[in-house]
């Protein structure tokens, strides 16, 4: 003869898989996406103002998740600005201007506070 006994029931794991389903990513994103405007604005270099003034957010959500997309509309003859800021770029005259990493830097604290709030919510602490 086989027994088996059960003892308990899986009302953590359902309360857990019903509070994350609820949570409201969107928000989230929204905040941080914002912070990380402002991040980007105080970090771009500064030399009119139009590439610090040029960045926005976007948020996609698909069946994965949510994204968000940080943007520089500061685009002249089909270059952005930000990107040959941050990577460099060759003048027409055959030199080259060294790239500053700034993008990164000014973005660590968002993702790092992205994390830490996605846990929190996700862990009910």
């Amino acid at each position: 003869m086989i027994v088996l006994k059960n003892k308990g029931d899986f009302s953590k794991t359902t309360n857990f898989l019903k509070r994350i389903t609820k949570l409201d990513y969107k928000s989230i994103l929204s905040k941080y996406g914002k912070m990380g405007v402002d991040a980007l604005a105080k970090a771009t270099p500064i030399d009119t103002g139009l590439t610090a003034s040029s960045w926005s957010y976007e948020i996609v959500e698909d069946d994965g998740g949510a994204t968000i997309y940080w943007k520089n509309s500061n685009v002249v003859k089909g270059v952005s600005i930000a990107v040959i800021l941050q990577y460099g770029h060759g003048t027409g005259t055959g030199g080259y201007v060294e790239g500053i990493d700034y993008i990164n830097p000014a973005l660590r604290s968002i993702f790092e506070g992205i994390a830490d709030d996605a846990w929190k919510e996700v862990t009910g602490s």
